[in-house]
């Protein structure tokens, strides 16, 4: 996440009033005609429905990050600089779920149903119930020294251990002004642990992670070095034959049903699951952030992007 400059919280008249979303948006706000394609192999019309475009849900956010779907196909994400987070739900309904949000990042519902959180107000990663709002702080430190502010997140769907990466970005509402352990890591929580390991400290700036719905890779952008890279699980939660994927870092990142690879920043780029460069389309924004696979049918790719969140009718569905 490469938004800098936190703002206020929403004061509670003002979120009633974001609440009523406009029904026509100006064209500056919208997508563009044609989806830009800069490869040779065009494969758009497999994944994309029809002759889809991303389509404007909403503009009036400060920083959007972090989308995650719950197994009935809501979309919950973050707005980072006003400390809140967000449901837009199957019937298009877009509400406030969460206000004094921990400055939350990056999401992933766990198989128990449990929303994950990079909460980096007090550099925390917690586990939110969506039926109560109740909190649990998983990982608080590393080691008696803070995390450098946890980003993006993934739990294995068989193991329930968790990855999540913990690149610095300083924020202004932070009273330090330096990290407090040496390097950018991406770490591992055991099911039942409170204390992460360090699965990968060579990345510059470890930041989207995605694995695979058979447990089998993860994935995982150095978005600093500009690379993606996958990996293999090995014992106890350690990576293993780890392989450069592609020459793009990201963002954020998810997975479709074919096993390909939805990268963000400049717009959104996929990648089939050999690396193989598909599609690229833009997003009118200045920074797409993250995106997610969301909807009833599990066929709209719902994307984060700067102010804005957008939505893209597909042909494949997510891979979760």
């Amino acid at each position: 996440m490469k938004w800098m400059k936190p703002g206020s919280r929403l004061p509670a008249i003002v979120v009633a009033v974001l609440l009523v979303i406009p029904a026509v948006v100006t064209k500056r706000a919208m997508a563009t005609d044609t989806i830009a394609m800069d490869t040779p192999d065009n494969q758009t019309a497999q994944l994309v429905a029809d002759s889809a475009t991303p389509q404007l849900i909403a503009r009036q956010f400060k920083f959007t990050e972090g989308p995650a779907v719950d197994r009935q196909g809501n979309v919950f994400f973050t707005d980072q600089p006003n400390n809140t987070i967000w449901q837009y739900d199957t019937s298009g309904k877009l509400s406030l779920f969460m206000a004094d949000a921990g400055r939350a990042n990056g999401m992933y519902f766990d198989a128990k149903g449990h929303l994950l959180a990079c909460a980096d107000e007090h550099n925390q990663l917690w586990s939110i119930d969506p039926n109560n709002k109740k909190v649990k702080v998983l990982v608080k430190d590393f080691g008696g020294k803070r995390l450098n502010g946890p980003n993006d997140v993934w739990a294995h769907p068989k193991t329930g251990g968790i990855y999540f990466t913990d690149p610095y970005y300083q924020r202004d509402y932070w009273a330090r002004n330096s990290p407090d352990m040496v390097g950018q890591k991406v770490f591992y929580l055991a099911p039942g642990q409170t204390q992460p390991v360090v699965v990968d400290d060579q990345l510059r700036k470890p930041n989207g992670i995605i694995g695979t719905p058979d447990g089998r890779y993860l994935y995982v952008a150095d978005i600093d070095g500009d690379k993606t890279y996958r990996y293999q699980f090995g014992p106890d939660g350690h990576l293993t034959d780890k392989q450069l994927f592609v020459e793009q870092g990201s963002d954020g990142m998810t997975l479709d049903e074919k096993g390909n690879v939805y990268l963000t920043g400049n717009g959104v780029t996929v990648y089939s699951a050999a690396g193989q460069k598909l599609a690229h389309f833009d997003v009118p924004e200045k920074w797409t952030g993250n995106i997610c696979f969301a909807g009833r049918d599990h066929k709209m790719l719902f994307i984060t992007a700067s102010e804005g969140i957008y939505k893209l009718s597909m042909r494949v569905k997510g891979a979760y």
